[in-house]
């Protein structure tokens, strides 16, 4: 019987995620020889070359395309995306064929410890245009950050709900894995936040700790690989009321061939059944919006007894626009289109 492939990116956390993945299949198929392969993808390249070039903004799917095409060709059985970064339109051929228990759905902003006034500067020189660097105290939320604020995040979504509040907040880019915009938030500094995806946080061993302070998570076992975040920096978790989160967010999805009946049953056993139709609700919803993984939408569902419940979120035209419903989890596919519609019809109207 040759190996069955499970493919994913290689970042730390595409690794974390796709381990646990691995760990699972095994448990469930002892019977079964699983292998990981990790494959760089376009976006991971694009990414690094925007590093140099923040305003480059990043297209869509870069992050799945070599994966889907080794899943195309034979060379991978199963692709381990983080849901979020999936685009709703598949290749002819892939289907999603499960997703995984869902972490934690929030956001988080990051910050550095301080007490809200500019920092002294590492000497006694000034550069012209030097931008004072700041620290806060725990318990920061984008509501209070002071006027003209800097929070560097790559999603749309984030910088639209952001400013929509806050239109005096500057948002700007930022590229890298969670360990890179860490680094660049402890050390250079020319922002005041930054907005990461709890679910990310936790699956690479942080913990938010007293005082805000972001940590290892203690109870981590001994020989862990996990990467400690820079010293002196503080988070707060941010409800979804203050700021929705991104369809897909915290959960794992697991793309096969819709021919391979080997896959489906790997991936069956591998399902989640409560998060399978949270996100069929809000991923139902995105694509009715007509948009994709940049487009500035958010949506939330959760399954309560035998219904979903969805609250999702959009910025047209500067306004954000809300809402939300419930119906039995067989028509979760059928909330997120109706949304969709009442929110389209609203900003037609508006």
């Amino acid at each position: 019987m040759k190996p069955f492939i499970l493919c994913t990116r290689g970042s730390a956390l595409a690794l974390a995620q796709s381990q646990r993945v691995l760990n699972d299949a095994r448990a469930l198929f002892p019977d079964r020889t699983f292998e990981l392969s990790v494959v760089r993808t376009t976006g991971d390249h694009l990414q690094t070359a925007s590093l140099a070039n923040p305003d480059q903004s990043l297209p869509k799917g870069l992050f799945t395309k070599e994966l889907e095409t080794d899943l195309l060709s034979g060379a991978a059985d199963l692709a381990v995306h983080s849901l979020k970064d999936l685009p709703t339109g598949l290749p002819d051929g892939l289907i999603l064929g499960a997703v995984g228990p869902r972490a934690d759905v929030r956001d988080v902003l990051v910050y550095r410890e301080g007490t809200g006034d500019p920092a002294p500067a590492p000497s006694g020189d000034w550069t012209p245009g030097e931008v004072p660097v700041r620290g806060y105290p725990s318990g920061l939320r984008p509501s209070r950050l002071p006027q003209g604020a800097i929070v560097a995040t790559s999603s749309t979504r984030r910088a639209a709900l952001l400013q929509a509040g806050r239109p005096d907040l500057q948002v700007i880019p930022i590229r890298g894995n969670v360990g890179t915009r860490l680094r660049k938030l402890a050390e250079v500094g020319p922002f005041d936040a930054t907005i990461l995806a709890a679910a990310g946080l936790v699956r690479l061993g942080m913990f938010i700790g007293p005082r805000g302070r972001l940590m290892l998570d203690p109870t981590l076992r001994p020989g862990h690989e996990c990467v400690p975040p820079p010293p002196g920096l503080l988070a707060t978790v941010l409800e979804p009321e203050e700021l929705l989160p991104a369809v897909g967010q915290g959960a794992v999805g697991l793309e096969i061939r819709g021919d391979d009946p080997v896959a489906a049953e790997v991936a069956a056993a591998l399902n989640h059944v409560n998060t399978w139709w949270s996100v069929t609700a809000e991923r139902a919803f995105l694509e009715a919006m007509g948009g994709g993984c940049q487009s500035p939408v958010a949506g939330m569902a959760r399954v309560l007894g035998h219904q979903v419940q969805l609250e999702v979120a959009a910025v047209l035209d500067g306004q954000v626009r809300r809402a939300s419903g419930r119906r039995p989890v067989r028509e979760a596919a059928a909330l997120g289109q109706d949304l969709a519609r009442e929110i389209l019809g609203a900003a037609s109207v508006g």
